[in-house]
């Protein structure tokens, strides 16, 4: 609907106007390929995997087609479209009480280490970051037994006929984001024999037909092969790897980043290592490179995403810790990768930032930079359009904070793209998706 009957409060802005809006479920993430916007949604009690959505009269969006899933156990929140060929992500609802299921056992030994004594159910869930009622969860999803995890290809060569090509079948708990071009898709996805996602590189030349041509990790992870991870639980896991020429940019979670060389694709190889956790609390959601140099330094950005704060537990468990942010390293050197500056939004910059059970900080910007500017979503902060041309003081430039869906506490901004004619397509976690303009 056009955007000035969509709320009698109106957002909160700088410099960004608001050109429409479609009050569409929750989503994960959106992605725009010539005229259409596709949205992939957050699990959704009706079956709702992805919208489609004709944007070539930004003012006027209609939907023209959705695909429902046919399986209840699973969500399709991700989507990435390039030329002809859609894939969607496959991958098992509820996950987070499947990973705390697998801590389960782990916390229950490191309690009994601590204790001398087997823990209480209380006690446990308290270790999790979980409430006591928690734990039946988590011992009904230790039962649980899932094969959907994957990820499908569609040729949307007609946009409001997706035709499903293909079904890929990965392992565990399936395929979260991941990242695409014409040739390969680079998925993070569990699989057997393995502790947390991993990237799985597929040839997609015959989209009916992909074919796995290698697949990385962190040394650790590779539990049937005989190594043993360092760290606890799945803190350390491939959220996604991102590829920019001849390298892949990979946030490994509570592992910080890694630089990966895929000038042969056949033998990927880490090349580069940080990890700020500790003492930054929030896990490293996205990575990319900066396209040009600034006085003569390459550089980096990555972004944190808001993993506790909505959390009632673990926010007080967590007061005083610093909140998601935006970061700019310095990559010149991969030997000596070094953190130059940090962004933050301030609770005062949003109305909502401490609405109860919401998000607030930092979790994803836009993965492609056409100049300084990095557009990036704040959960209940909003948009922000933050300008790094000096890296070591980034500024911000514009915002737009959208006003809280019917019966949601507070905006949940998850995921952007700017689409070819600069246009920023803004979708929120609960309702809501947003057709923005930089006015500058």
């Amino acid at each position: 609907m056009p955007a000035e009957n969509a709320s009698a409060n109106g957002p909160v802005a700088d410099r960004v106007r608001r050109i429409a809006h479609l009050d569409l479920p929750g989503a994960g993430q959106v992605t725009v390929s010539g005229d259409h916007c596709y949205i992939g949604h957050i699990p959704q009690a009706d079956g709702l995997g992805t919208t489609i959505v004709n944007v070539a009269d930004p003012a006027n969006p209609k939907v023209v087609a959705t695909i429902m899933l046919d399986d209840p156990e699973s969500h399709s929140h991700k989507v990435r479209v390039v030329g002809d060929v859609m894939i969607v992500n496959h991958e098992q609802n509820n996950r987070g009480i499947g990973r705390k299921a697998e801590e389960m056992q782990d916390a229950r030994a490191r309690l009994v280490e601590t204790l001398g004594r087997e823990p209480t159910d209380a006690e446990i869930a308290g270790r999790l970051g979980l409430n006591e009622a928690d734990i039946n969860l988590l011992i009904a999803a230790e039962k649980q037994l899932y094969d959907n995890g994957g990820f499908k290809i569609y040729d949307v060569a007609d946009p409001a006929d997706p035709r499903l090509l293909h079904y890929q079948k990965t392992g565990g708990k399936g395929v979260h984001r991941f990242d695409m071009d014409e040739r390969y898709a680079y998925i993070s996805t569990e699989m057997e024999g393995f502790q947390g996602n991993i990237l799985v590189i597929y040839d997609i030349a015959e989209p009916a037909r992909p074919q796995e041509v290698s697949r990385w990790w962190m040394p650790g992870q590779h539990i049937a092969g005989g190594e043993t991870p360092h760290w606890q639980g799945r803190q350390h896991r491939l959220h996604h790897a991102l590829r920019f020429g001849d390298r892949m940019w990979a946030s490994v979670w509570h592992g910080g980043f890694r630089v990966i060389d895929v000038s042969d694709l056949s033998d990927p190889k880490t090349i580069g290592t940080c990890n700020y956790h500790p003492p930054f609390p929030a896990p490293t959601h996205t990575v990319m490179p900066v396209p040009f140099k600034v006085e003569g330094r390459e550089l980096m950005l990555a972004i944190d995403e808001e993993d506790a704060y909505y959390n009632p537990t673990e926010a007080a468990r967590r007061k005083g810790q610093p909140h998601a942010n935006l970061w700019v390293f310095d990559v010149s050197d991969m030997d000596d990768i070094k953190p130059l500056s940090i962004f933050q939004v301030g609770e005062l910059d949003s109305p909502w930032s401490r609405t109860p059970n919401s998000r607030f900080g930092a979790h994803q910007f836009h993965e492609k930079m056409v100049d300084s500017l990095v557009y990036c979503t704040w959960f209940s902060g909003g948009l922000r359009i933050i300008d790094i041309a000096d890296p070591l003081a980034p500024q911000e430039v514009g915002s737009f904070v959208p006003e809280p869906a019917a019966g949601q506490p507070a905006p949940q901004s998850n995921d952007v793209y700017v689409d070819d004619r600069g246009l920023i397509h803004l979708v929120d976690r609960n309702v809501g998706y947003d057709i923005l303009e930089f006015t500058r």
